[in-house]
This record gives C-alpha cells, structure tokens and sequence, in this order.
C-alpha cells in the first residue's frame, strides 16, 4: 500500500461510493464504478482488490437494483440481467489496463488511466451487447452497429472516470495533507 491506510477499509469506503453512485439519480454511465476501481489502483498495492471493487460494487448493486427497483420487469429472482457478465468484464479490464498509468498518482497518469479504462471498458461491455443481443446480426455490420449505439453511453464513462477518479484522488490527498500538517504542528 503506498499510504499508510487500512486497505480494508479503503476497500469497503470505496465499494460504498461505487454502489452508491448507482442509486442517486444519474446520467447512464455516470457513476463512481470505473473511479473506485481507479482510486483503488492507484493506492491499494494488490491490483487484484482494484479489480474486485467495481466487481463487488456491480454485484450487490445489481442485487439491489434487479429484484428491488426493477423487480416489475422480472418474475423471479435475478442475480443477472442480459450480457451482464460483459460489463462485469469491462470493468475488470478498466481497472487493469488503466492501472498500468498508475505507478505514480499524478494527474496526467490519472487522466491517462481514466481514458484507457474507459476505451477498455467501451470495447468489452459493447461486444458483449453485440453477442448477447437479438437486435444485431452477427455479423461485422452487426458489431459496428452495436458499438456506434455505445457512443453516447462512452462520453459519460469518460466524463464520469475523468471527473470521479479527480475528485476522489484529489479530496483524498487534500485530506492526507491536512493530516500530516495537524500530526507535524
């Protein structure tokens, strides 16, 4: 760990941010997932725990929302809705391809990472609609077609992985800077 810091409980806090995020009012794509998955890369030394934190997040979040707020649309108990395994993927290759950047916490590594994470994620989660649903033809016209309908829903991932992974790095080195002025007075 590059803080001193319960890695625990930064685990926890962040996977409590991430699925939060999916529970206030948003735009589509604009929550804290792919930012908590970042965060975690860029200060939890086991890369592993970064990945497993969209993941978990997404997982009880999905729980949670599928069987509570959607439960009209379904007649049963749902652990996972159509072509969901793909943005479980996505994610996964958002934290690990942009925690490549990650070595150092500096802003042009954060942006970096942030708009690498999110091309991952566009590509994986996209091809993943483009298997799973009936609406394309699989072919490569039904691909391109799959990927031109997840522009929209990219420019959000960006913004909110920019925007999130900025705030939350920057509010937690501001903190850790105030903490180090009170401990040195």
């Amino acid at each position: 760990m590059k803080k001193s810091l319960n890695p625990w409980i930064l685990t926890l806090a962040l996977i409590l941010i991430a699925a939060g995020s999916r529970f206030i009012p948003h735009w589509h794509n604009f929550t804290a997932m792919g930012a908590a998955g970042l965060f975690g890369a860029a200060y939890l030394s086991r890369r592993t725990i970064a990945i497993m934190i969209p993941l978990v997040a997404l997982f009880f979040s999905d729980l949670i929302l599928n069987n509570l707020l959607y439960a009209h649309y379904f007649d049963h108990f749902v652990w996972f809705g159509q072509g969901v395994l793909w943005s479980y993927l996505g994610f996964a290759g958002l934290v690990a391809g942009g925690s490549l950047l990650l070595k150092k916490v500096r802003i042009t590594n954060l942006v970096g990472a942030a708009l690498l994470g999110s091309l991952v994620f566009f590509f994986l989660s996209n091809f993943g609609s483009f298997l799973s649903n009936p609406i394309y033809p699989k072919n490569l016209v039904g691909l391109v077609e799959a990927y031109i309908a997840g522009i929209p829903f990219f420019w959000n991932t960006v913004l909110a992985n920019v925007i999130l992974t900025l705030l939350m790095v920057g509010v937690f080195e501001w903190v850790s800077l105030k903490s180090l002025r009170t401990v040195l007075r």
